[in-house]
C-alpha cells in the first residue's frame, strides 16, 4: 500500500516509541492522529515535528480502558482527517510485579492492565476496520512484546494481556482479510524509554544479558518496522520479535 497521503492514528503517540512511529510514518509522508492521555504537550510537540516533515497532524485524547472512546476517537479522526489508513495500537499500561509476588497482583491491577493492553486494542481495531473496509484496504499493527511469547516481562498481567494480543493479531488477520492486513511488532528490552525505567532491575538485566546482540532494541528499530507492516500487500498474521535475539531456556 502506498503511504504517501494516507491517514496513521498512533496510540500513545506521545509516548517514547508512539512519538518515534509518529515521525516515521511522517517520513513516508502520512498524516497523522497522535492520541495522548495525559501529556498534552508531549503530544503537541509529535504534532508539531510531524507538520515539519510537511504531513498533517493532529492531537486527540484517547483513554482506551473507556469502552466507548475507541469508537469515538476512530470517528472523530475519520471525521477531522476524511479517512483512516493505517491503526497502530501502541499505547499499553504496565507496572512492575515479580512474577512470584501473587498476592500483589491484585484483581484491580489485572482488570487494568486487560481494558487498557487487550480489551483497548481490540476496540480500536473493530472501529477502525469500518472506514477501512469501506475504502476497499487499510492495516492494522500492534504492538506487542516478547513477554507476550515468553514468560518474562514486567509482570504476569503484562505477559498475559500481550500473548492475548498477539493472538487478537491472528484472529484479526482472518477476520478482516482480504482488504485489511493485521500484523504485530513484539519488542524486547528498549532502553531509554519510560515504560523501560519502570521494569524491575532482574527484568531489565534479565532481557539484556538473553540478547546475543548484547543490546536492546531501539525505538527508531521498532517504528521502521511498524512502517514496513504498514505498507506490505503480503504479510498478514504474522508476529516479528524485535529484541536483540533474545535466548530463552
Amino acid at each position: 500500500m502506498e503511504l504517501a497521503g494516507r491517514v496513521a492514528l498512533v496510540t500513545g503517540g506521545s509516548g517514547d516509541l508512539g512519538s518515534s512511529i509518529c515521525r516515521a510514518l511522517a517520513r513516508s509522508k502520512m498524516n497523522v492522529a497522535v492520541t495522548f492521555i495525559g501529556e498534552k504537550q508531549r503530544a503537541e510537540r509529535v504534532v508539531a515535528e510531524v507538520e515539519e516533515a510537511g504531513c498533517r497532524a493532529w492531537a486527540v485524547r484517547l483513554d482506551q480502558s473507556n469502552v466507548t472512546e475507541p469508537d469515538e476517537v476512530v470517528a472523530s479522526t475519520v471525521e477531522h482527517f476524511g479517512r483512516l489508513d493505517v491503526l497502530v495500537n501502541n499505547a499499553a499500561w504496565n507496572i512492575g510485579i515479580p512474577f512470584a509476588d501473587l498476592d500483589a497482583l491484585t484483581p484491580e491491577i489485572f482488570d487494568r492492565m486487560y481494558a487498557t493492553n487487550l480489551r483497548g486494542p481490540y476496540l480500536l481495531a473493530r472501529a477502525a476496520a469500518r472506514p477501512m473496509k469501506e475504502q476497499g484496504e487499510g492495516r492494522i499493527v500492534n504492538v506487542a512484546s516478547i513477554g507476550g511469547l515468553y514468560p518474562a516481562s514486567s509482570s504476569i498481567a503484562y505477559s498475559s494481556t500481550k500473548a492475548g494480543l498477539i493472538h487478537l493479531t491472528r484472529c484479526l488477520a482472518v477476520a478482516l482479510a482480504p482488504s485489511v492486513l493485521v500484523n504485530c511488532v513484539a519488542p524486547g528490552l528498549i532502553e531509554g524509554t519510560r515504560m523501560a525505567a519502570r521494569l524491575p532491575d532482574a527484568v531489565r538485566e534479565g532481557g539484556l544479558q538473553r540478547a546475543v546482540l548484547h543490546r536492546a532494541a531501539t525505538v527508531d528499530d521498532i517504528a521502521e518496522q511498524v512502517v514496513t507492516f504498514s505498507r506490505t500487500d503480503s504479510i498478514n498474521g504474522q508476529v516479528l520479535p524485535i529484541d536483540g535475539g533474545s535466548v530463552f531456556n
